[in-house]
């Protein structure tokens, strides 16, 4: 049997550390010096000496070892904070921080005028060290940008079903807004291919483009609305884990299938295609391609497109090699736009079966609130929508932001991120521009380009306004086939091979999700391909919740340290003793009875190996200790699980002991009774309970 410090019976409750003295000052000097000879056990020499001080007597640690620190330490902790305490600092954290600016707003009001605008908008703080140096270089990086970005977003609205100019509305007053409140310094915003695609591939079942452009218009705009709404409430309630729902697999291999498919919608402009399928699987595209390519399809456009595409591959691939020569891929798109235009206009090609843009209507961004519609009959659809592509513009721009934040060293904050994007949308959706976030071909041309802080895209957006004041009649005969192409010369970056084989070496499991939203996105729509990543996802945290392994553990010679038995070869387990690490976090209704189970399945494993050893001999494991340090809170079946553990053992002769318990497990297992029902052998740590029973 185990020694009698197995059975210690729980102190009366002290509800914090301080209410132990108060407990010891309440005893008399006989029953002091009882307790005292009653503890006389020794202590492994890795812990410190501790003492705790009463009025009257120092009882020394060192001297009444593991059977006060079980007694005092263990099983008298301070009562963790409850739900509604968590509740209380989550609001706190939410909103009184705003509060606690306010106040000190009002106490100091230059000051905290200052403070509060500086936090609003980061270029206030960073404005300060500003230099001609550093706007030298933006210059360069926002020009660089512009002639990169003013043919892009012609195509990405053309991609989006809407008319040109809305790619280029795009790219002047969220890139504004950014600039001001945003933290990145290297992201470029505007349109993008996979947030085009969304918008195209969702809203047309609800409106037909071409057959009521006008109300499919009004419904991507108010798509916009929703879509920053939803983004800066993220930020302001501090939501950003909910971006984190889409893993970085599941990321990958969407944006992948989408490239494939903005790809395959190209193959329209390239080909010079009249009628075209609405739908975005790859079955039904290339159902519609092979029934055009003999009979309506334009070999002009083609023979254009695809020399151009040319051209674009070409520069993008002398722009990898050589560094010092970024700016040719950057400036690659608008020097094809000018010569296709030339080459239309001078030739007439467009009477000959070349599709050109024709009118782009010119002037800044007009004014759009009387175009949101809330209280049309698909109001419902258009807000579900909006916090898709609320979600995937997050992640994208998130994703763009911290990467290149790494590069240069410094830290970008997510809820002002998201604050900033969902401004930025929503003032967008009132001035003619769809959902716009950070490009991840732009950004890095920016970074290429030596770009210092975000002025930039304030240089790229005037660039832009520029050009729609002054140019926009001069891209009449823009070839529609070089907008398909520079699209296309864009995909290769959405696609990334090398980081899909790096998730198929290190998880499996990893891989199902990227590989589950790219088929997903291919064969069925891109919703739908999204949906499949994040259940995989969610699939695999279940599995990993309702199943969670457990660690056979031994002593490090020579130490008190444990570690898994499988993973350390070296470790020495303790004959008759049987010491198991749970895996989890939370022991629950999910998970108690398979966890439960698998103990016990150890147990009489451990008899059977014990008898083959020992001839037949009694085998089984005198004693069980778990060990608790990895699990942070339990519930009631996880409890009642234990319970049922103890008994099962105790009938079989076997004894449970638990160590080191986790703050809310310990306070849920003394409030359940728990503890008593066991015999209190709860403890420190596994070599203290291991001593103890030896």
């Amino acid at each position: 049997m185990a020694p009698a410090v197995l059975g210690i019976k729980p102190a009366p409750s002290c509800d914090s550390a301080a209410n132990i003295n108060t407990h010891f000052a309440g005893e008399t000097e006989l029953s002091k010096s009882k307790f005292s000879q009653t503890l006389q056990t020794s202590m492994p020499s890795s812990v410190h000496q501790t003492r705790i001080v009463t009025d009257e007597t120092t009882i020394d640690l060192e001297n009444n070892g593991p059977a006060l620190r079980a007694q005092h330490w263990v099983l008298n902790p301070p009562r963790p904070p409850g739900l509604w305490d968590e509740l209380k600092n989550t609001v706190s954290e939410t909103f009184l921080s705003h509060g606690e600016k306010f106040k000190s707003l009002m106490k100091q009001p230059v000051s905290g005028t200052i403070s509060m605008l500086g936090t609003l908008f980061p270029i206030l703080v960073w404005g300060r060290d500003y230099t001609v140096a550093k706007f030298k270089r933006d210059l360069l990086a926002g020009l660089t940008l512009a002639s990169l970005c003013i043919p892009q977003s012609i195509g990405y609205a053309t991609l989006a079903k809407l008319d040109p100019q809305y790619g280029l509305y795009t790219s002047v007053v969220p890139p504004l807004i950014y600039a001001f409140m945003g933290t990145s310094r290297e992201i470029a915003i505007g349109p993008v291919a996979v947030v085009s695609l969304l918008l195209s591939s969702m809203i047309q079942k609800l409106e037909d483009p071409e057959a009521n452009p006008v109300a499919y218009t009004r419904l991507v705009l108010t798509v916009t609305f929703f879509a920053g709404l939803f983004q800066a409430a993220f930020g302001f309630l501090r939501l950003g884990f909910l971006v984190d729902f889409l893993s970085h697999a599941a990321i990958v291999g969407f944006m992948g299938g989408a490239a494939v498919v903005i790809g395959l919608q190209q193959l329209k402009g390239l080909l010079g295609l009249t009628h075209f399928t609405v739908k975005t699987d790859i079955v039904s595209v290339l159902e519609v391609i092979f029934k055009s390519v003999h009979n309506s399809w334009s070999p002009y456009n083609f023979i254009l497109g695809s020399s151009f595409l040319t051209f674009l591959l070409i520069t993008r691939f002398m722009g990898k090699r050589n560094k010092k020569i970024f700016w040719l891929p950057a400036i690659a798109p608008l020097i094809s736009v000018i010569l296709s235009t030339l080459i239309v206009f001078l030739t007439r090609a467009d009477e000959h079966g070349v599709k050109i843009v024709k009118h782009i209507k010119g002037g800044l961004n007009p004014s759009s609130i009387h175009q949101l519609q809330f209280d049309s009959p698909h109001t419902s659809e258009v807000a579900k929508i909006g916090l898709i592509v609320a979600v995937i513009a997050l992640a994208e721009a998130i994703a763009v932001g911290r990467s290149f934040a790494s590069f240069k060293g410094y830290h970008i904050d997510g809820n002002k991120e998201m604050v900033s994007i969902g401004f930025m949308n929503i003032v967008g959706s009132l001035t003619s521009c769809y959902a716009a976030t950070g490009s991840f071909s732009r950004s890095a041309v920016n970074f290429s380009a030596g770009c210092e802080t975000a002025i930039s895209n304030i240089v790229m957006a005037i660039t832009v306004a520029l050009s729609l004041e002054l140019f926009t009649r001069l891209l009449y005969y823009t070839p529609i086939a070089i907008l398909a192409s520079i699209i296309l010369s864009a995909l290769p970056g959405l696609i990334d091979l090398n980081e899909a084989y790096n998730i198929w070496k290190v998880d499996k499991l990893d891989f199902l999700a990227c590989i589950g939203a790219f088929l997903g996105v291919l064969f069925v729509s891109v919703e739908i391909g999204l949906l499949v990543a994040v259940m995989i996802s969610f699939a695999k945290v279940l599995l990993n919740a309702i199943k969670p392994g457990i660690e056979d553990l031994g002593r490090f010679p020579g130490t008190d340290v444990f570690g898994e038995v499988n993973q350390y070869p070296m470790a020495i387990k303790t004959p008759g003793i049987l010491t198991i690490r749970i895996k989890s976090a939370l022991l629950c209704f999910a998970n108690a009875n398979f966890i439960k189970e698998r103990i016990l399945k150890w147990v009489d494993e451990k008899e059977e190996d014990e008898d083959c050893t020992k001839g037949n001999a009694k085998g089984r494991p005198k004693l069980v200790i778990l060990d608790m340090s990895s699990l942070m809170n339990i519930d009631t079946s996880g409890i009642a699980s234990l319970e049922e553990l103890h008994k099962k053992l105790m009938l079989h002769g076997t004894e449970l002991a638990m160590a080191n318990p986790r703050w809310q497990v310990i306070d849920k297992l003394r409030l359940a009774n728990f503890v008593n029902k066991t015999g209190g052998r709860i403890f420190l740590t596994v070599g203290e309970a291991m001593d103890a029973f030896l």
